[in-house]
C-alpha cells in the first residue's frame, strides 16, 4: 500500500472515530447529565451554566449549539495556529455534532440516581473524549487548551483543567445548590481517570535492554521513535561474559512496537521495562499533524 493510501485510510477512520465520539458525547449530555442535573467539565459544563443562568434570571430558553460553537470559536483559531492544521479540523467534527445533535437528540434519562448518573455518565465522557485524542483531534474547550500544554512542555495537563472546572462548580454550586455540584465532581473526576487510563501518549517507559547486539538495537530505537539510546558496559555474572545494557526512554505509544522489534533482532534480549513520571533533558513527541 501506497504512503498517500495509507494517510487516507487513517484521515479516514480518524473522522468516524470524532462522530462516532460526537454521537456519544451528545446522547451522554441528553441522558445521564440532563438527568441528574450534572455540570460537566469544560465548555460543555460552562454552556449548561450559561443556559441555567438565562433561564432562572431572563426566563429564556438558550439552544446548547450556538452557545457552545461560540465558546469554542477562540480556541479553534490558536489551535489551528498553534497546534496542527488536521488536528483543529478533526476537532471541529466533534464540535459541530455535539452541537448540532445535542439540541436534536430528545432528553432520554436511563437512571435518575444521581450517584449512577455521575459515574457512569463520567466513565462514558471519558470514553467519548478518548476516541477524538486517539484519532488525533479533541471534543473541543478546555481540551485545546490542554493538548496545548501537553504538546508545548510535555506534560499531562487535564487535572491542570480541574481548576477552571473548579470555578464553573463553585458558581453553579453558590447560585442552583451544592448536592449537584458535588455529584459534578465526581462525574469530572471519574471523566479524568477514564482518560488516563485510556489515552497513554505522554506515559513514559524506561527500557533496559541486554542484548549481544546493541548497535542493531539502538538503530532500531532510533528508527521507531526518533530517540536515542545509551549503551553501558557491563559483565554478566552466571558466565563472566561481556553484555551490553541500552537504556533509553520511550513513549507507552511506542512500547509494543519496540520491543517486538528487539525481540526480532535479538530472541535472547533480556528487557525491563520501567514506569517513568517524569524526565528531565531532550525528550520529544512525534508533532501533532
Amino acid at each position: 500500500m501506497k504512503d498517500s493510501e495509507k494517510i487516507v485510510l487513517r484521515d479516514i477512520k480518524r473522522i468516524l472515530l470524532c462522530i462516532v465520539a460526537g454521537v456519544i458525547i451528545s446522547i451522554n449530555l441528553k441522558s445521564f447529565v440532563h438527568a441528574g442535573g450534572l455540570l460537566p467539565g469544560g465548555f460543555s459544563g460552562l454552556t449548561i451554566l450559561i443556559q441555567n443562568l438565562a433561564e432562572r434570571f431572563l426566563s429564556l430558553e438558550l439552544p446548547y449549539g450556538p452557545i457552545y460553537l461560540a465558546l469554542n470559536a477562540l480556541p479553534i483559531v490558536i489551535s489551528f495556529r498553534a497546534i496542527g492544521k488536521k488536528f483543529t479540523l478533526f476537532s471541529c467534527i466533534t464540535i459541530v455534532m455535539t452541537s448540532v445533535l445535542t439540541d436534536m437528540i430528545p432528553v432520554q434519562p436511563i437512571t435518575y440516581d444521581v450517584l449512577l448518573t455521575s459515574i457512569f455518565g463520567g466513565l462514558i465522557n471519558g470514553v467519548a473524549i478518548s476516541l477524538c485524542l486517539k484519532a488525533d483531534a479533541t471534543s473541543g474547550g478546555t481540551d485545546f487548551i490542554s493538548i496545548y500544554i501537553s504538546e508545548k512542555y510535555g506534560l499531562d495537563a487535564w487535572n491542570y483543567i480541574l481548576i477552571f472546572n473548579a470555578c464553573v462548580l463553585a458558581v453553579n454550586g453558590a447560585l442552583f445548590g451544592w448536592d449537584k455540584a458535588l455529584y459534578s465532581i465526581i462525574f469530572q473526576f471519574t471523566t479524568t481517570q477514564a482518560i488516563h487510563g485510556l489515552y497513554k501518549r505522554y506515559w513514559k517507559n524506561t527500557l533496559l535492554i541486554v542484548t549481544d547486539k546493541p548497535k542493531l538495537v539502538t538503530d532500531a530505537i532510533y528508527r521507531l521513535t526518533k530517540h536515542g539510546a545509551t549503551d553501558i558496559s557491563g559483565i554478566g555474572s552466571y558466565q563472566e561474559t561481556p553484555r551490553t545494557v541500552v537504556y533509553s526512554v520511550v513513549s507507552t505509544t511506542d512500547l509494543k512496537k519496540v520491543i517486538c522489534e528487539v525481540k526480532q533482532i535479538d530472541p535472547c534480549a533480556f528487557i525491563n521495562v520501567i514506569k517513568t513520571d517524569q524526565v528531565e533533558g531532550r525528550f520529544t513527541l512525534p508533532k501533532t499533524d
